[in-house]
């Protein structure tokens, strides 16, 4: 789930929509919202959160350092126009990138994964031996071939590739799916998705690849994750996505 911060809430309604169409889950906040909601939040809450986003109307640095007090995760100010003090003063207030505007929400989606990346560098790109996923939205590889999936699957496939064999709750996958503040979608939804993913994943690659466990939730198979680790996200070679050792 993407966090937007924005008191112009008419703008932030059309900004997000394009996060919407790649399945991505966005809250919109005003700045007094947000920080009240990162200060009362559990931690379980915040892990659902992949990152920050600034509109234009709310690049202070009260605001940023206020963030920074309750939130690790990555902060990116939408600048509406070019400008190279405004773009110094942001990154002085604590910002982790500056983007101007227009921007496509699918490049700002990979410029959050590459900085949790960059903090994180145990997180890995790839899922299992056999699956590997990609920063830009492209349909990862299943058994060396592409495997188009609908965009919730793909999102829940990217959470338990995320997780590197732990354990995911139908909550904690919700979250960041559909978001921390859509009341209007029942949990249950999630036993579908994942339901469908693993008979796409079984069919391609002939074995269950997402193990599930009552009272624990959901994991992609521990000894496929444990082959796949090491600094290299992964690599290509004849058209074929290999684990990296």
């Amino acid at each position: 789930m993407i966090i937007f911060i924005e008191s112009r809430l008419e703008v932030g309604d059309a900004f997000i929509s394009g996060f919407r169409r790649e399945g991505v889950a966005v809250a919109l906040l005003t700045p007094d919202d947000a920080i009240e909601w990162f200060s009362a939040a559990s931690l379980q809450d915040k892990g659902a959160v992949e990152g920050v986003l600034l509109g234009a109307g709310g690049h202070c640095g009260a605001l940023v350092k206020s963030l920074r007090k309750h939130c690790a995760k990555p902060v990116i100010a939408l600048s509406e126009r070019r400008s190279l003090d405004g773009t110094l003063e942001l990154f002085g207030f604590g910002v982790d990138d500056v983007v101007p505007k227009p921007v496509h929400a699918r490049e700002l989606l990979a410029r959050l994964k590459v900085i949790n990346l960059r903090e994180k560098p145990a997180i890995v790109r790839v899922a299992t031996q056999d699956i590997v996923l990609f920063i830009d939205g492209r349909d990862p590889i299943v058994g060396g071939a592409p495997l188009v999936l609908p965009r919730r699957e793909r999102r829940i496939l990217e959470c338990l590739a995320d997780a590197r064999g732990a354990w995911l709750t139908k909550t904690q996958i919700f979250n960041s799916v559909y978001g921390l503040f859509n009341e209007n979608i029942d949990e249950t939804v999630v036993e579908s998705h994942i339901s469908r993913l693993r008979k796409r994943l079984r069919e391609r690659l002939g074995r269950d690849t997402v193990a599930s466990q009552r009272h624990l939730g959901y994991r992609l198979a521990v000894a496929d994750v444990a082959a796949c680790t090491g600094p290299a996200p992964f690599r290509a070679r004849s058209e074929q996505a290999e684990c990296v050792a």
